[in-house]
């Protein structure tokens, strides 16, 4: 999801590599779960994560859409999948009766990040700090991709660069025709959610297939 933000407002004023210390640690975020609630339908997940999804629950794309686990909704002119809150609570399905993630070795990228963001520019992009976002006080320094905690980060942060501009690609082609939404949505669910990856395969590999 593209949000128009002023950087001096929401960060500290600084960009992050992969390799970088930032001010992000919150020590297993123990006794908080606020970052769990409230999000609406702002968890967009990308291909990656219902691959994981798939490899570490055995639950494809359908099981998770029936079982109420995620949701479809319109993303900048686009349907794609988010995780789902719940109606009443407004809590993670993934949130248990302690407050923890119960799927925390599988969470989708944007919860890995939180409480970073992305900005792409010039084909790339470099993480910033949300200084508003996490009310864990007493944050340790800790280097962006440990804390990612993702293996062959190189290959994951490649593979989402491809992704934003393909889809971003796609929103500006929606854009111009409102009516090719639904198609071009249903086109893309598809090919890169819906079809299931072998588990046992590498996803990077299934993935570009795909994008041919």
């Amino acid at each position: 999801m593209e949000r128009r933000i002023d950087m001096k407002e929401v960060s500290d004023g600084r960009l992050y590599r992969a390799n970088d210390l930032v001010k992000a640690d919150c020590g297993g975020c123990e006794g908080c779960s606020a970052c769990c609630q409230g999000m609406g339908s702002s968890i967009t997940l990308d291909p990656q994560d219902l691959f994981q999804l798939y490899r570490g629950l055995q639950m494809d794309f359908d099981r998770l859409l029936e079982g109420g686990r995620i949701e479809l909704n319109l993303v900048d002119g686009l349907i794609l999948p988010n995780l789902k809150m719940t109606k009443a609570e407004e809590n993670c399905t993934f949130l248990n009766r302690e407050g923890r993630c119960s799927i925390h070795p599988l969470r989708p990228g944007i919860c890995r990040m939180f409480p970073l963001g992305r900005l792409y520019e010039n084909g790339s992009f470099r993480y910033f700090l949300q200084i508003h976002e996490c009310p864990k006080e007493g944050r340790r320094k800790i280097k962006v991709k440990k804390w990612l905690d993702l293996p062959e980060i190189d290959r994951y942060e490649r593979f989402v660069c491809d992704w934003h501009d393909y889809v971003k690609d796609l929103q500006k082609k929606v854009g111009q025709d409102p009516e090719q939404i639904k198609p071009v949505s249903m086109e893309l669910l598809n090919r890169f959610y819906r079809t299931p990856y072998d588990p046992s395969g590498d996803f990077y590999e299934q993935f570009y297939e795909r994008m041919q």
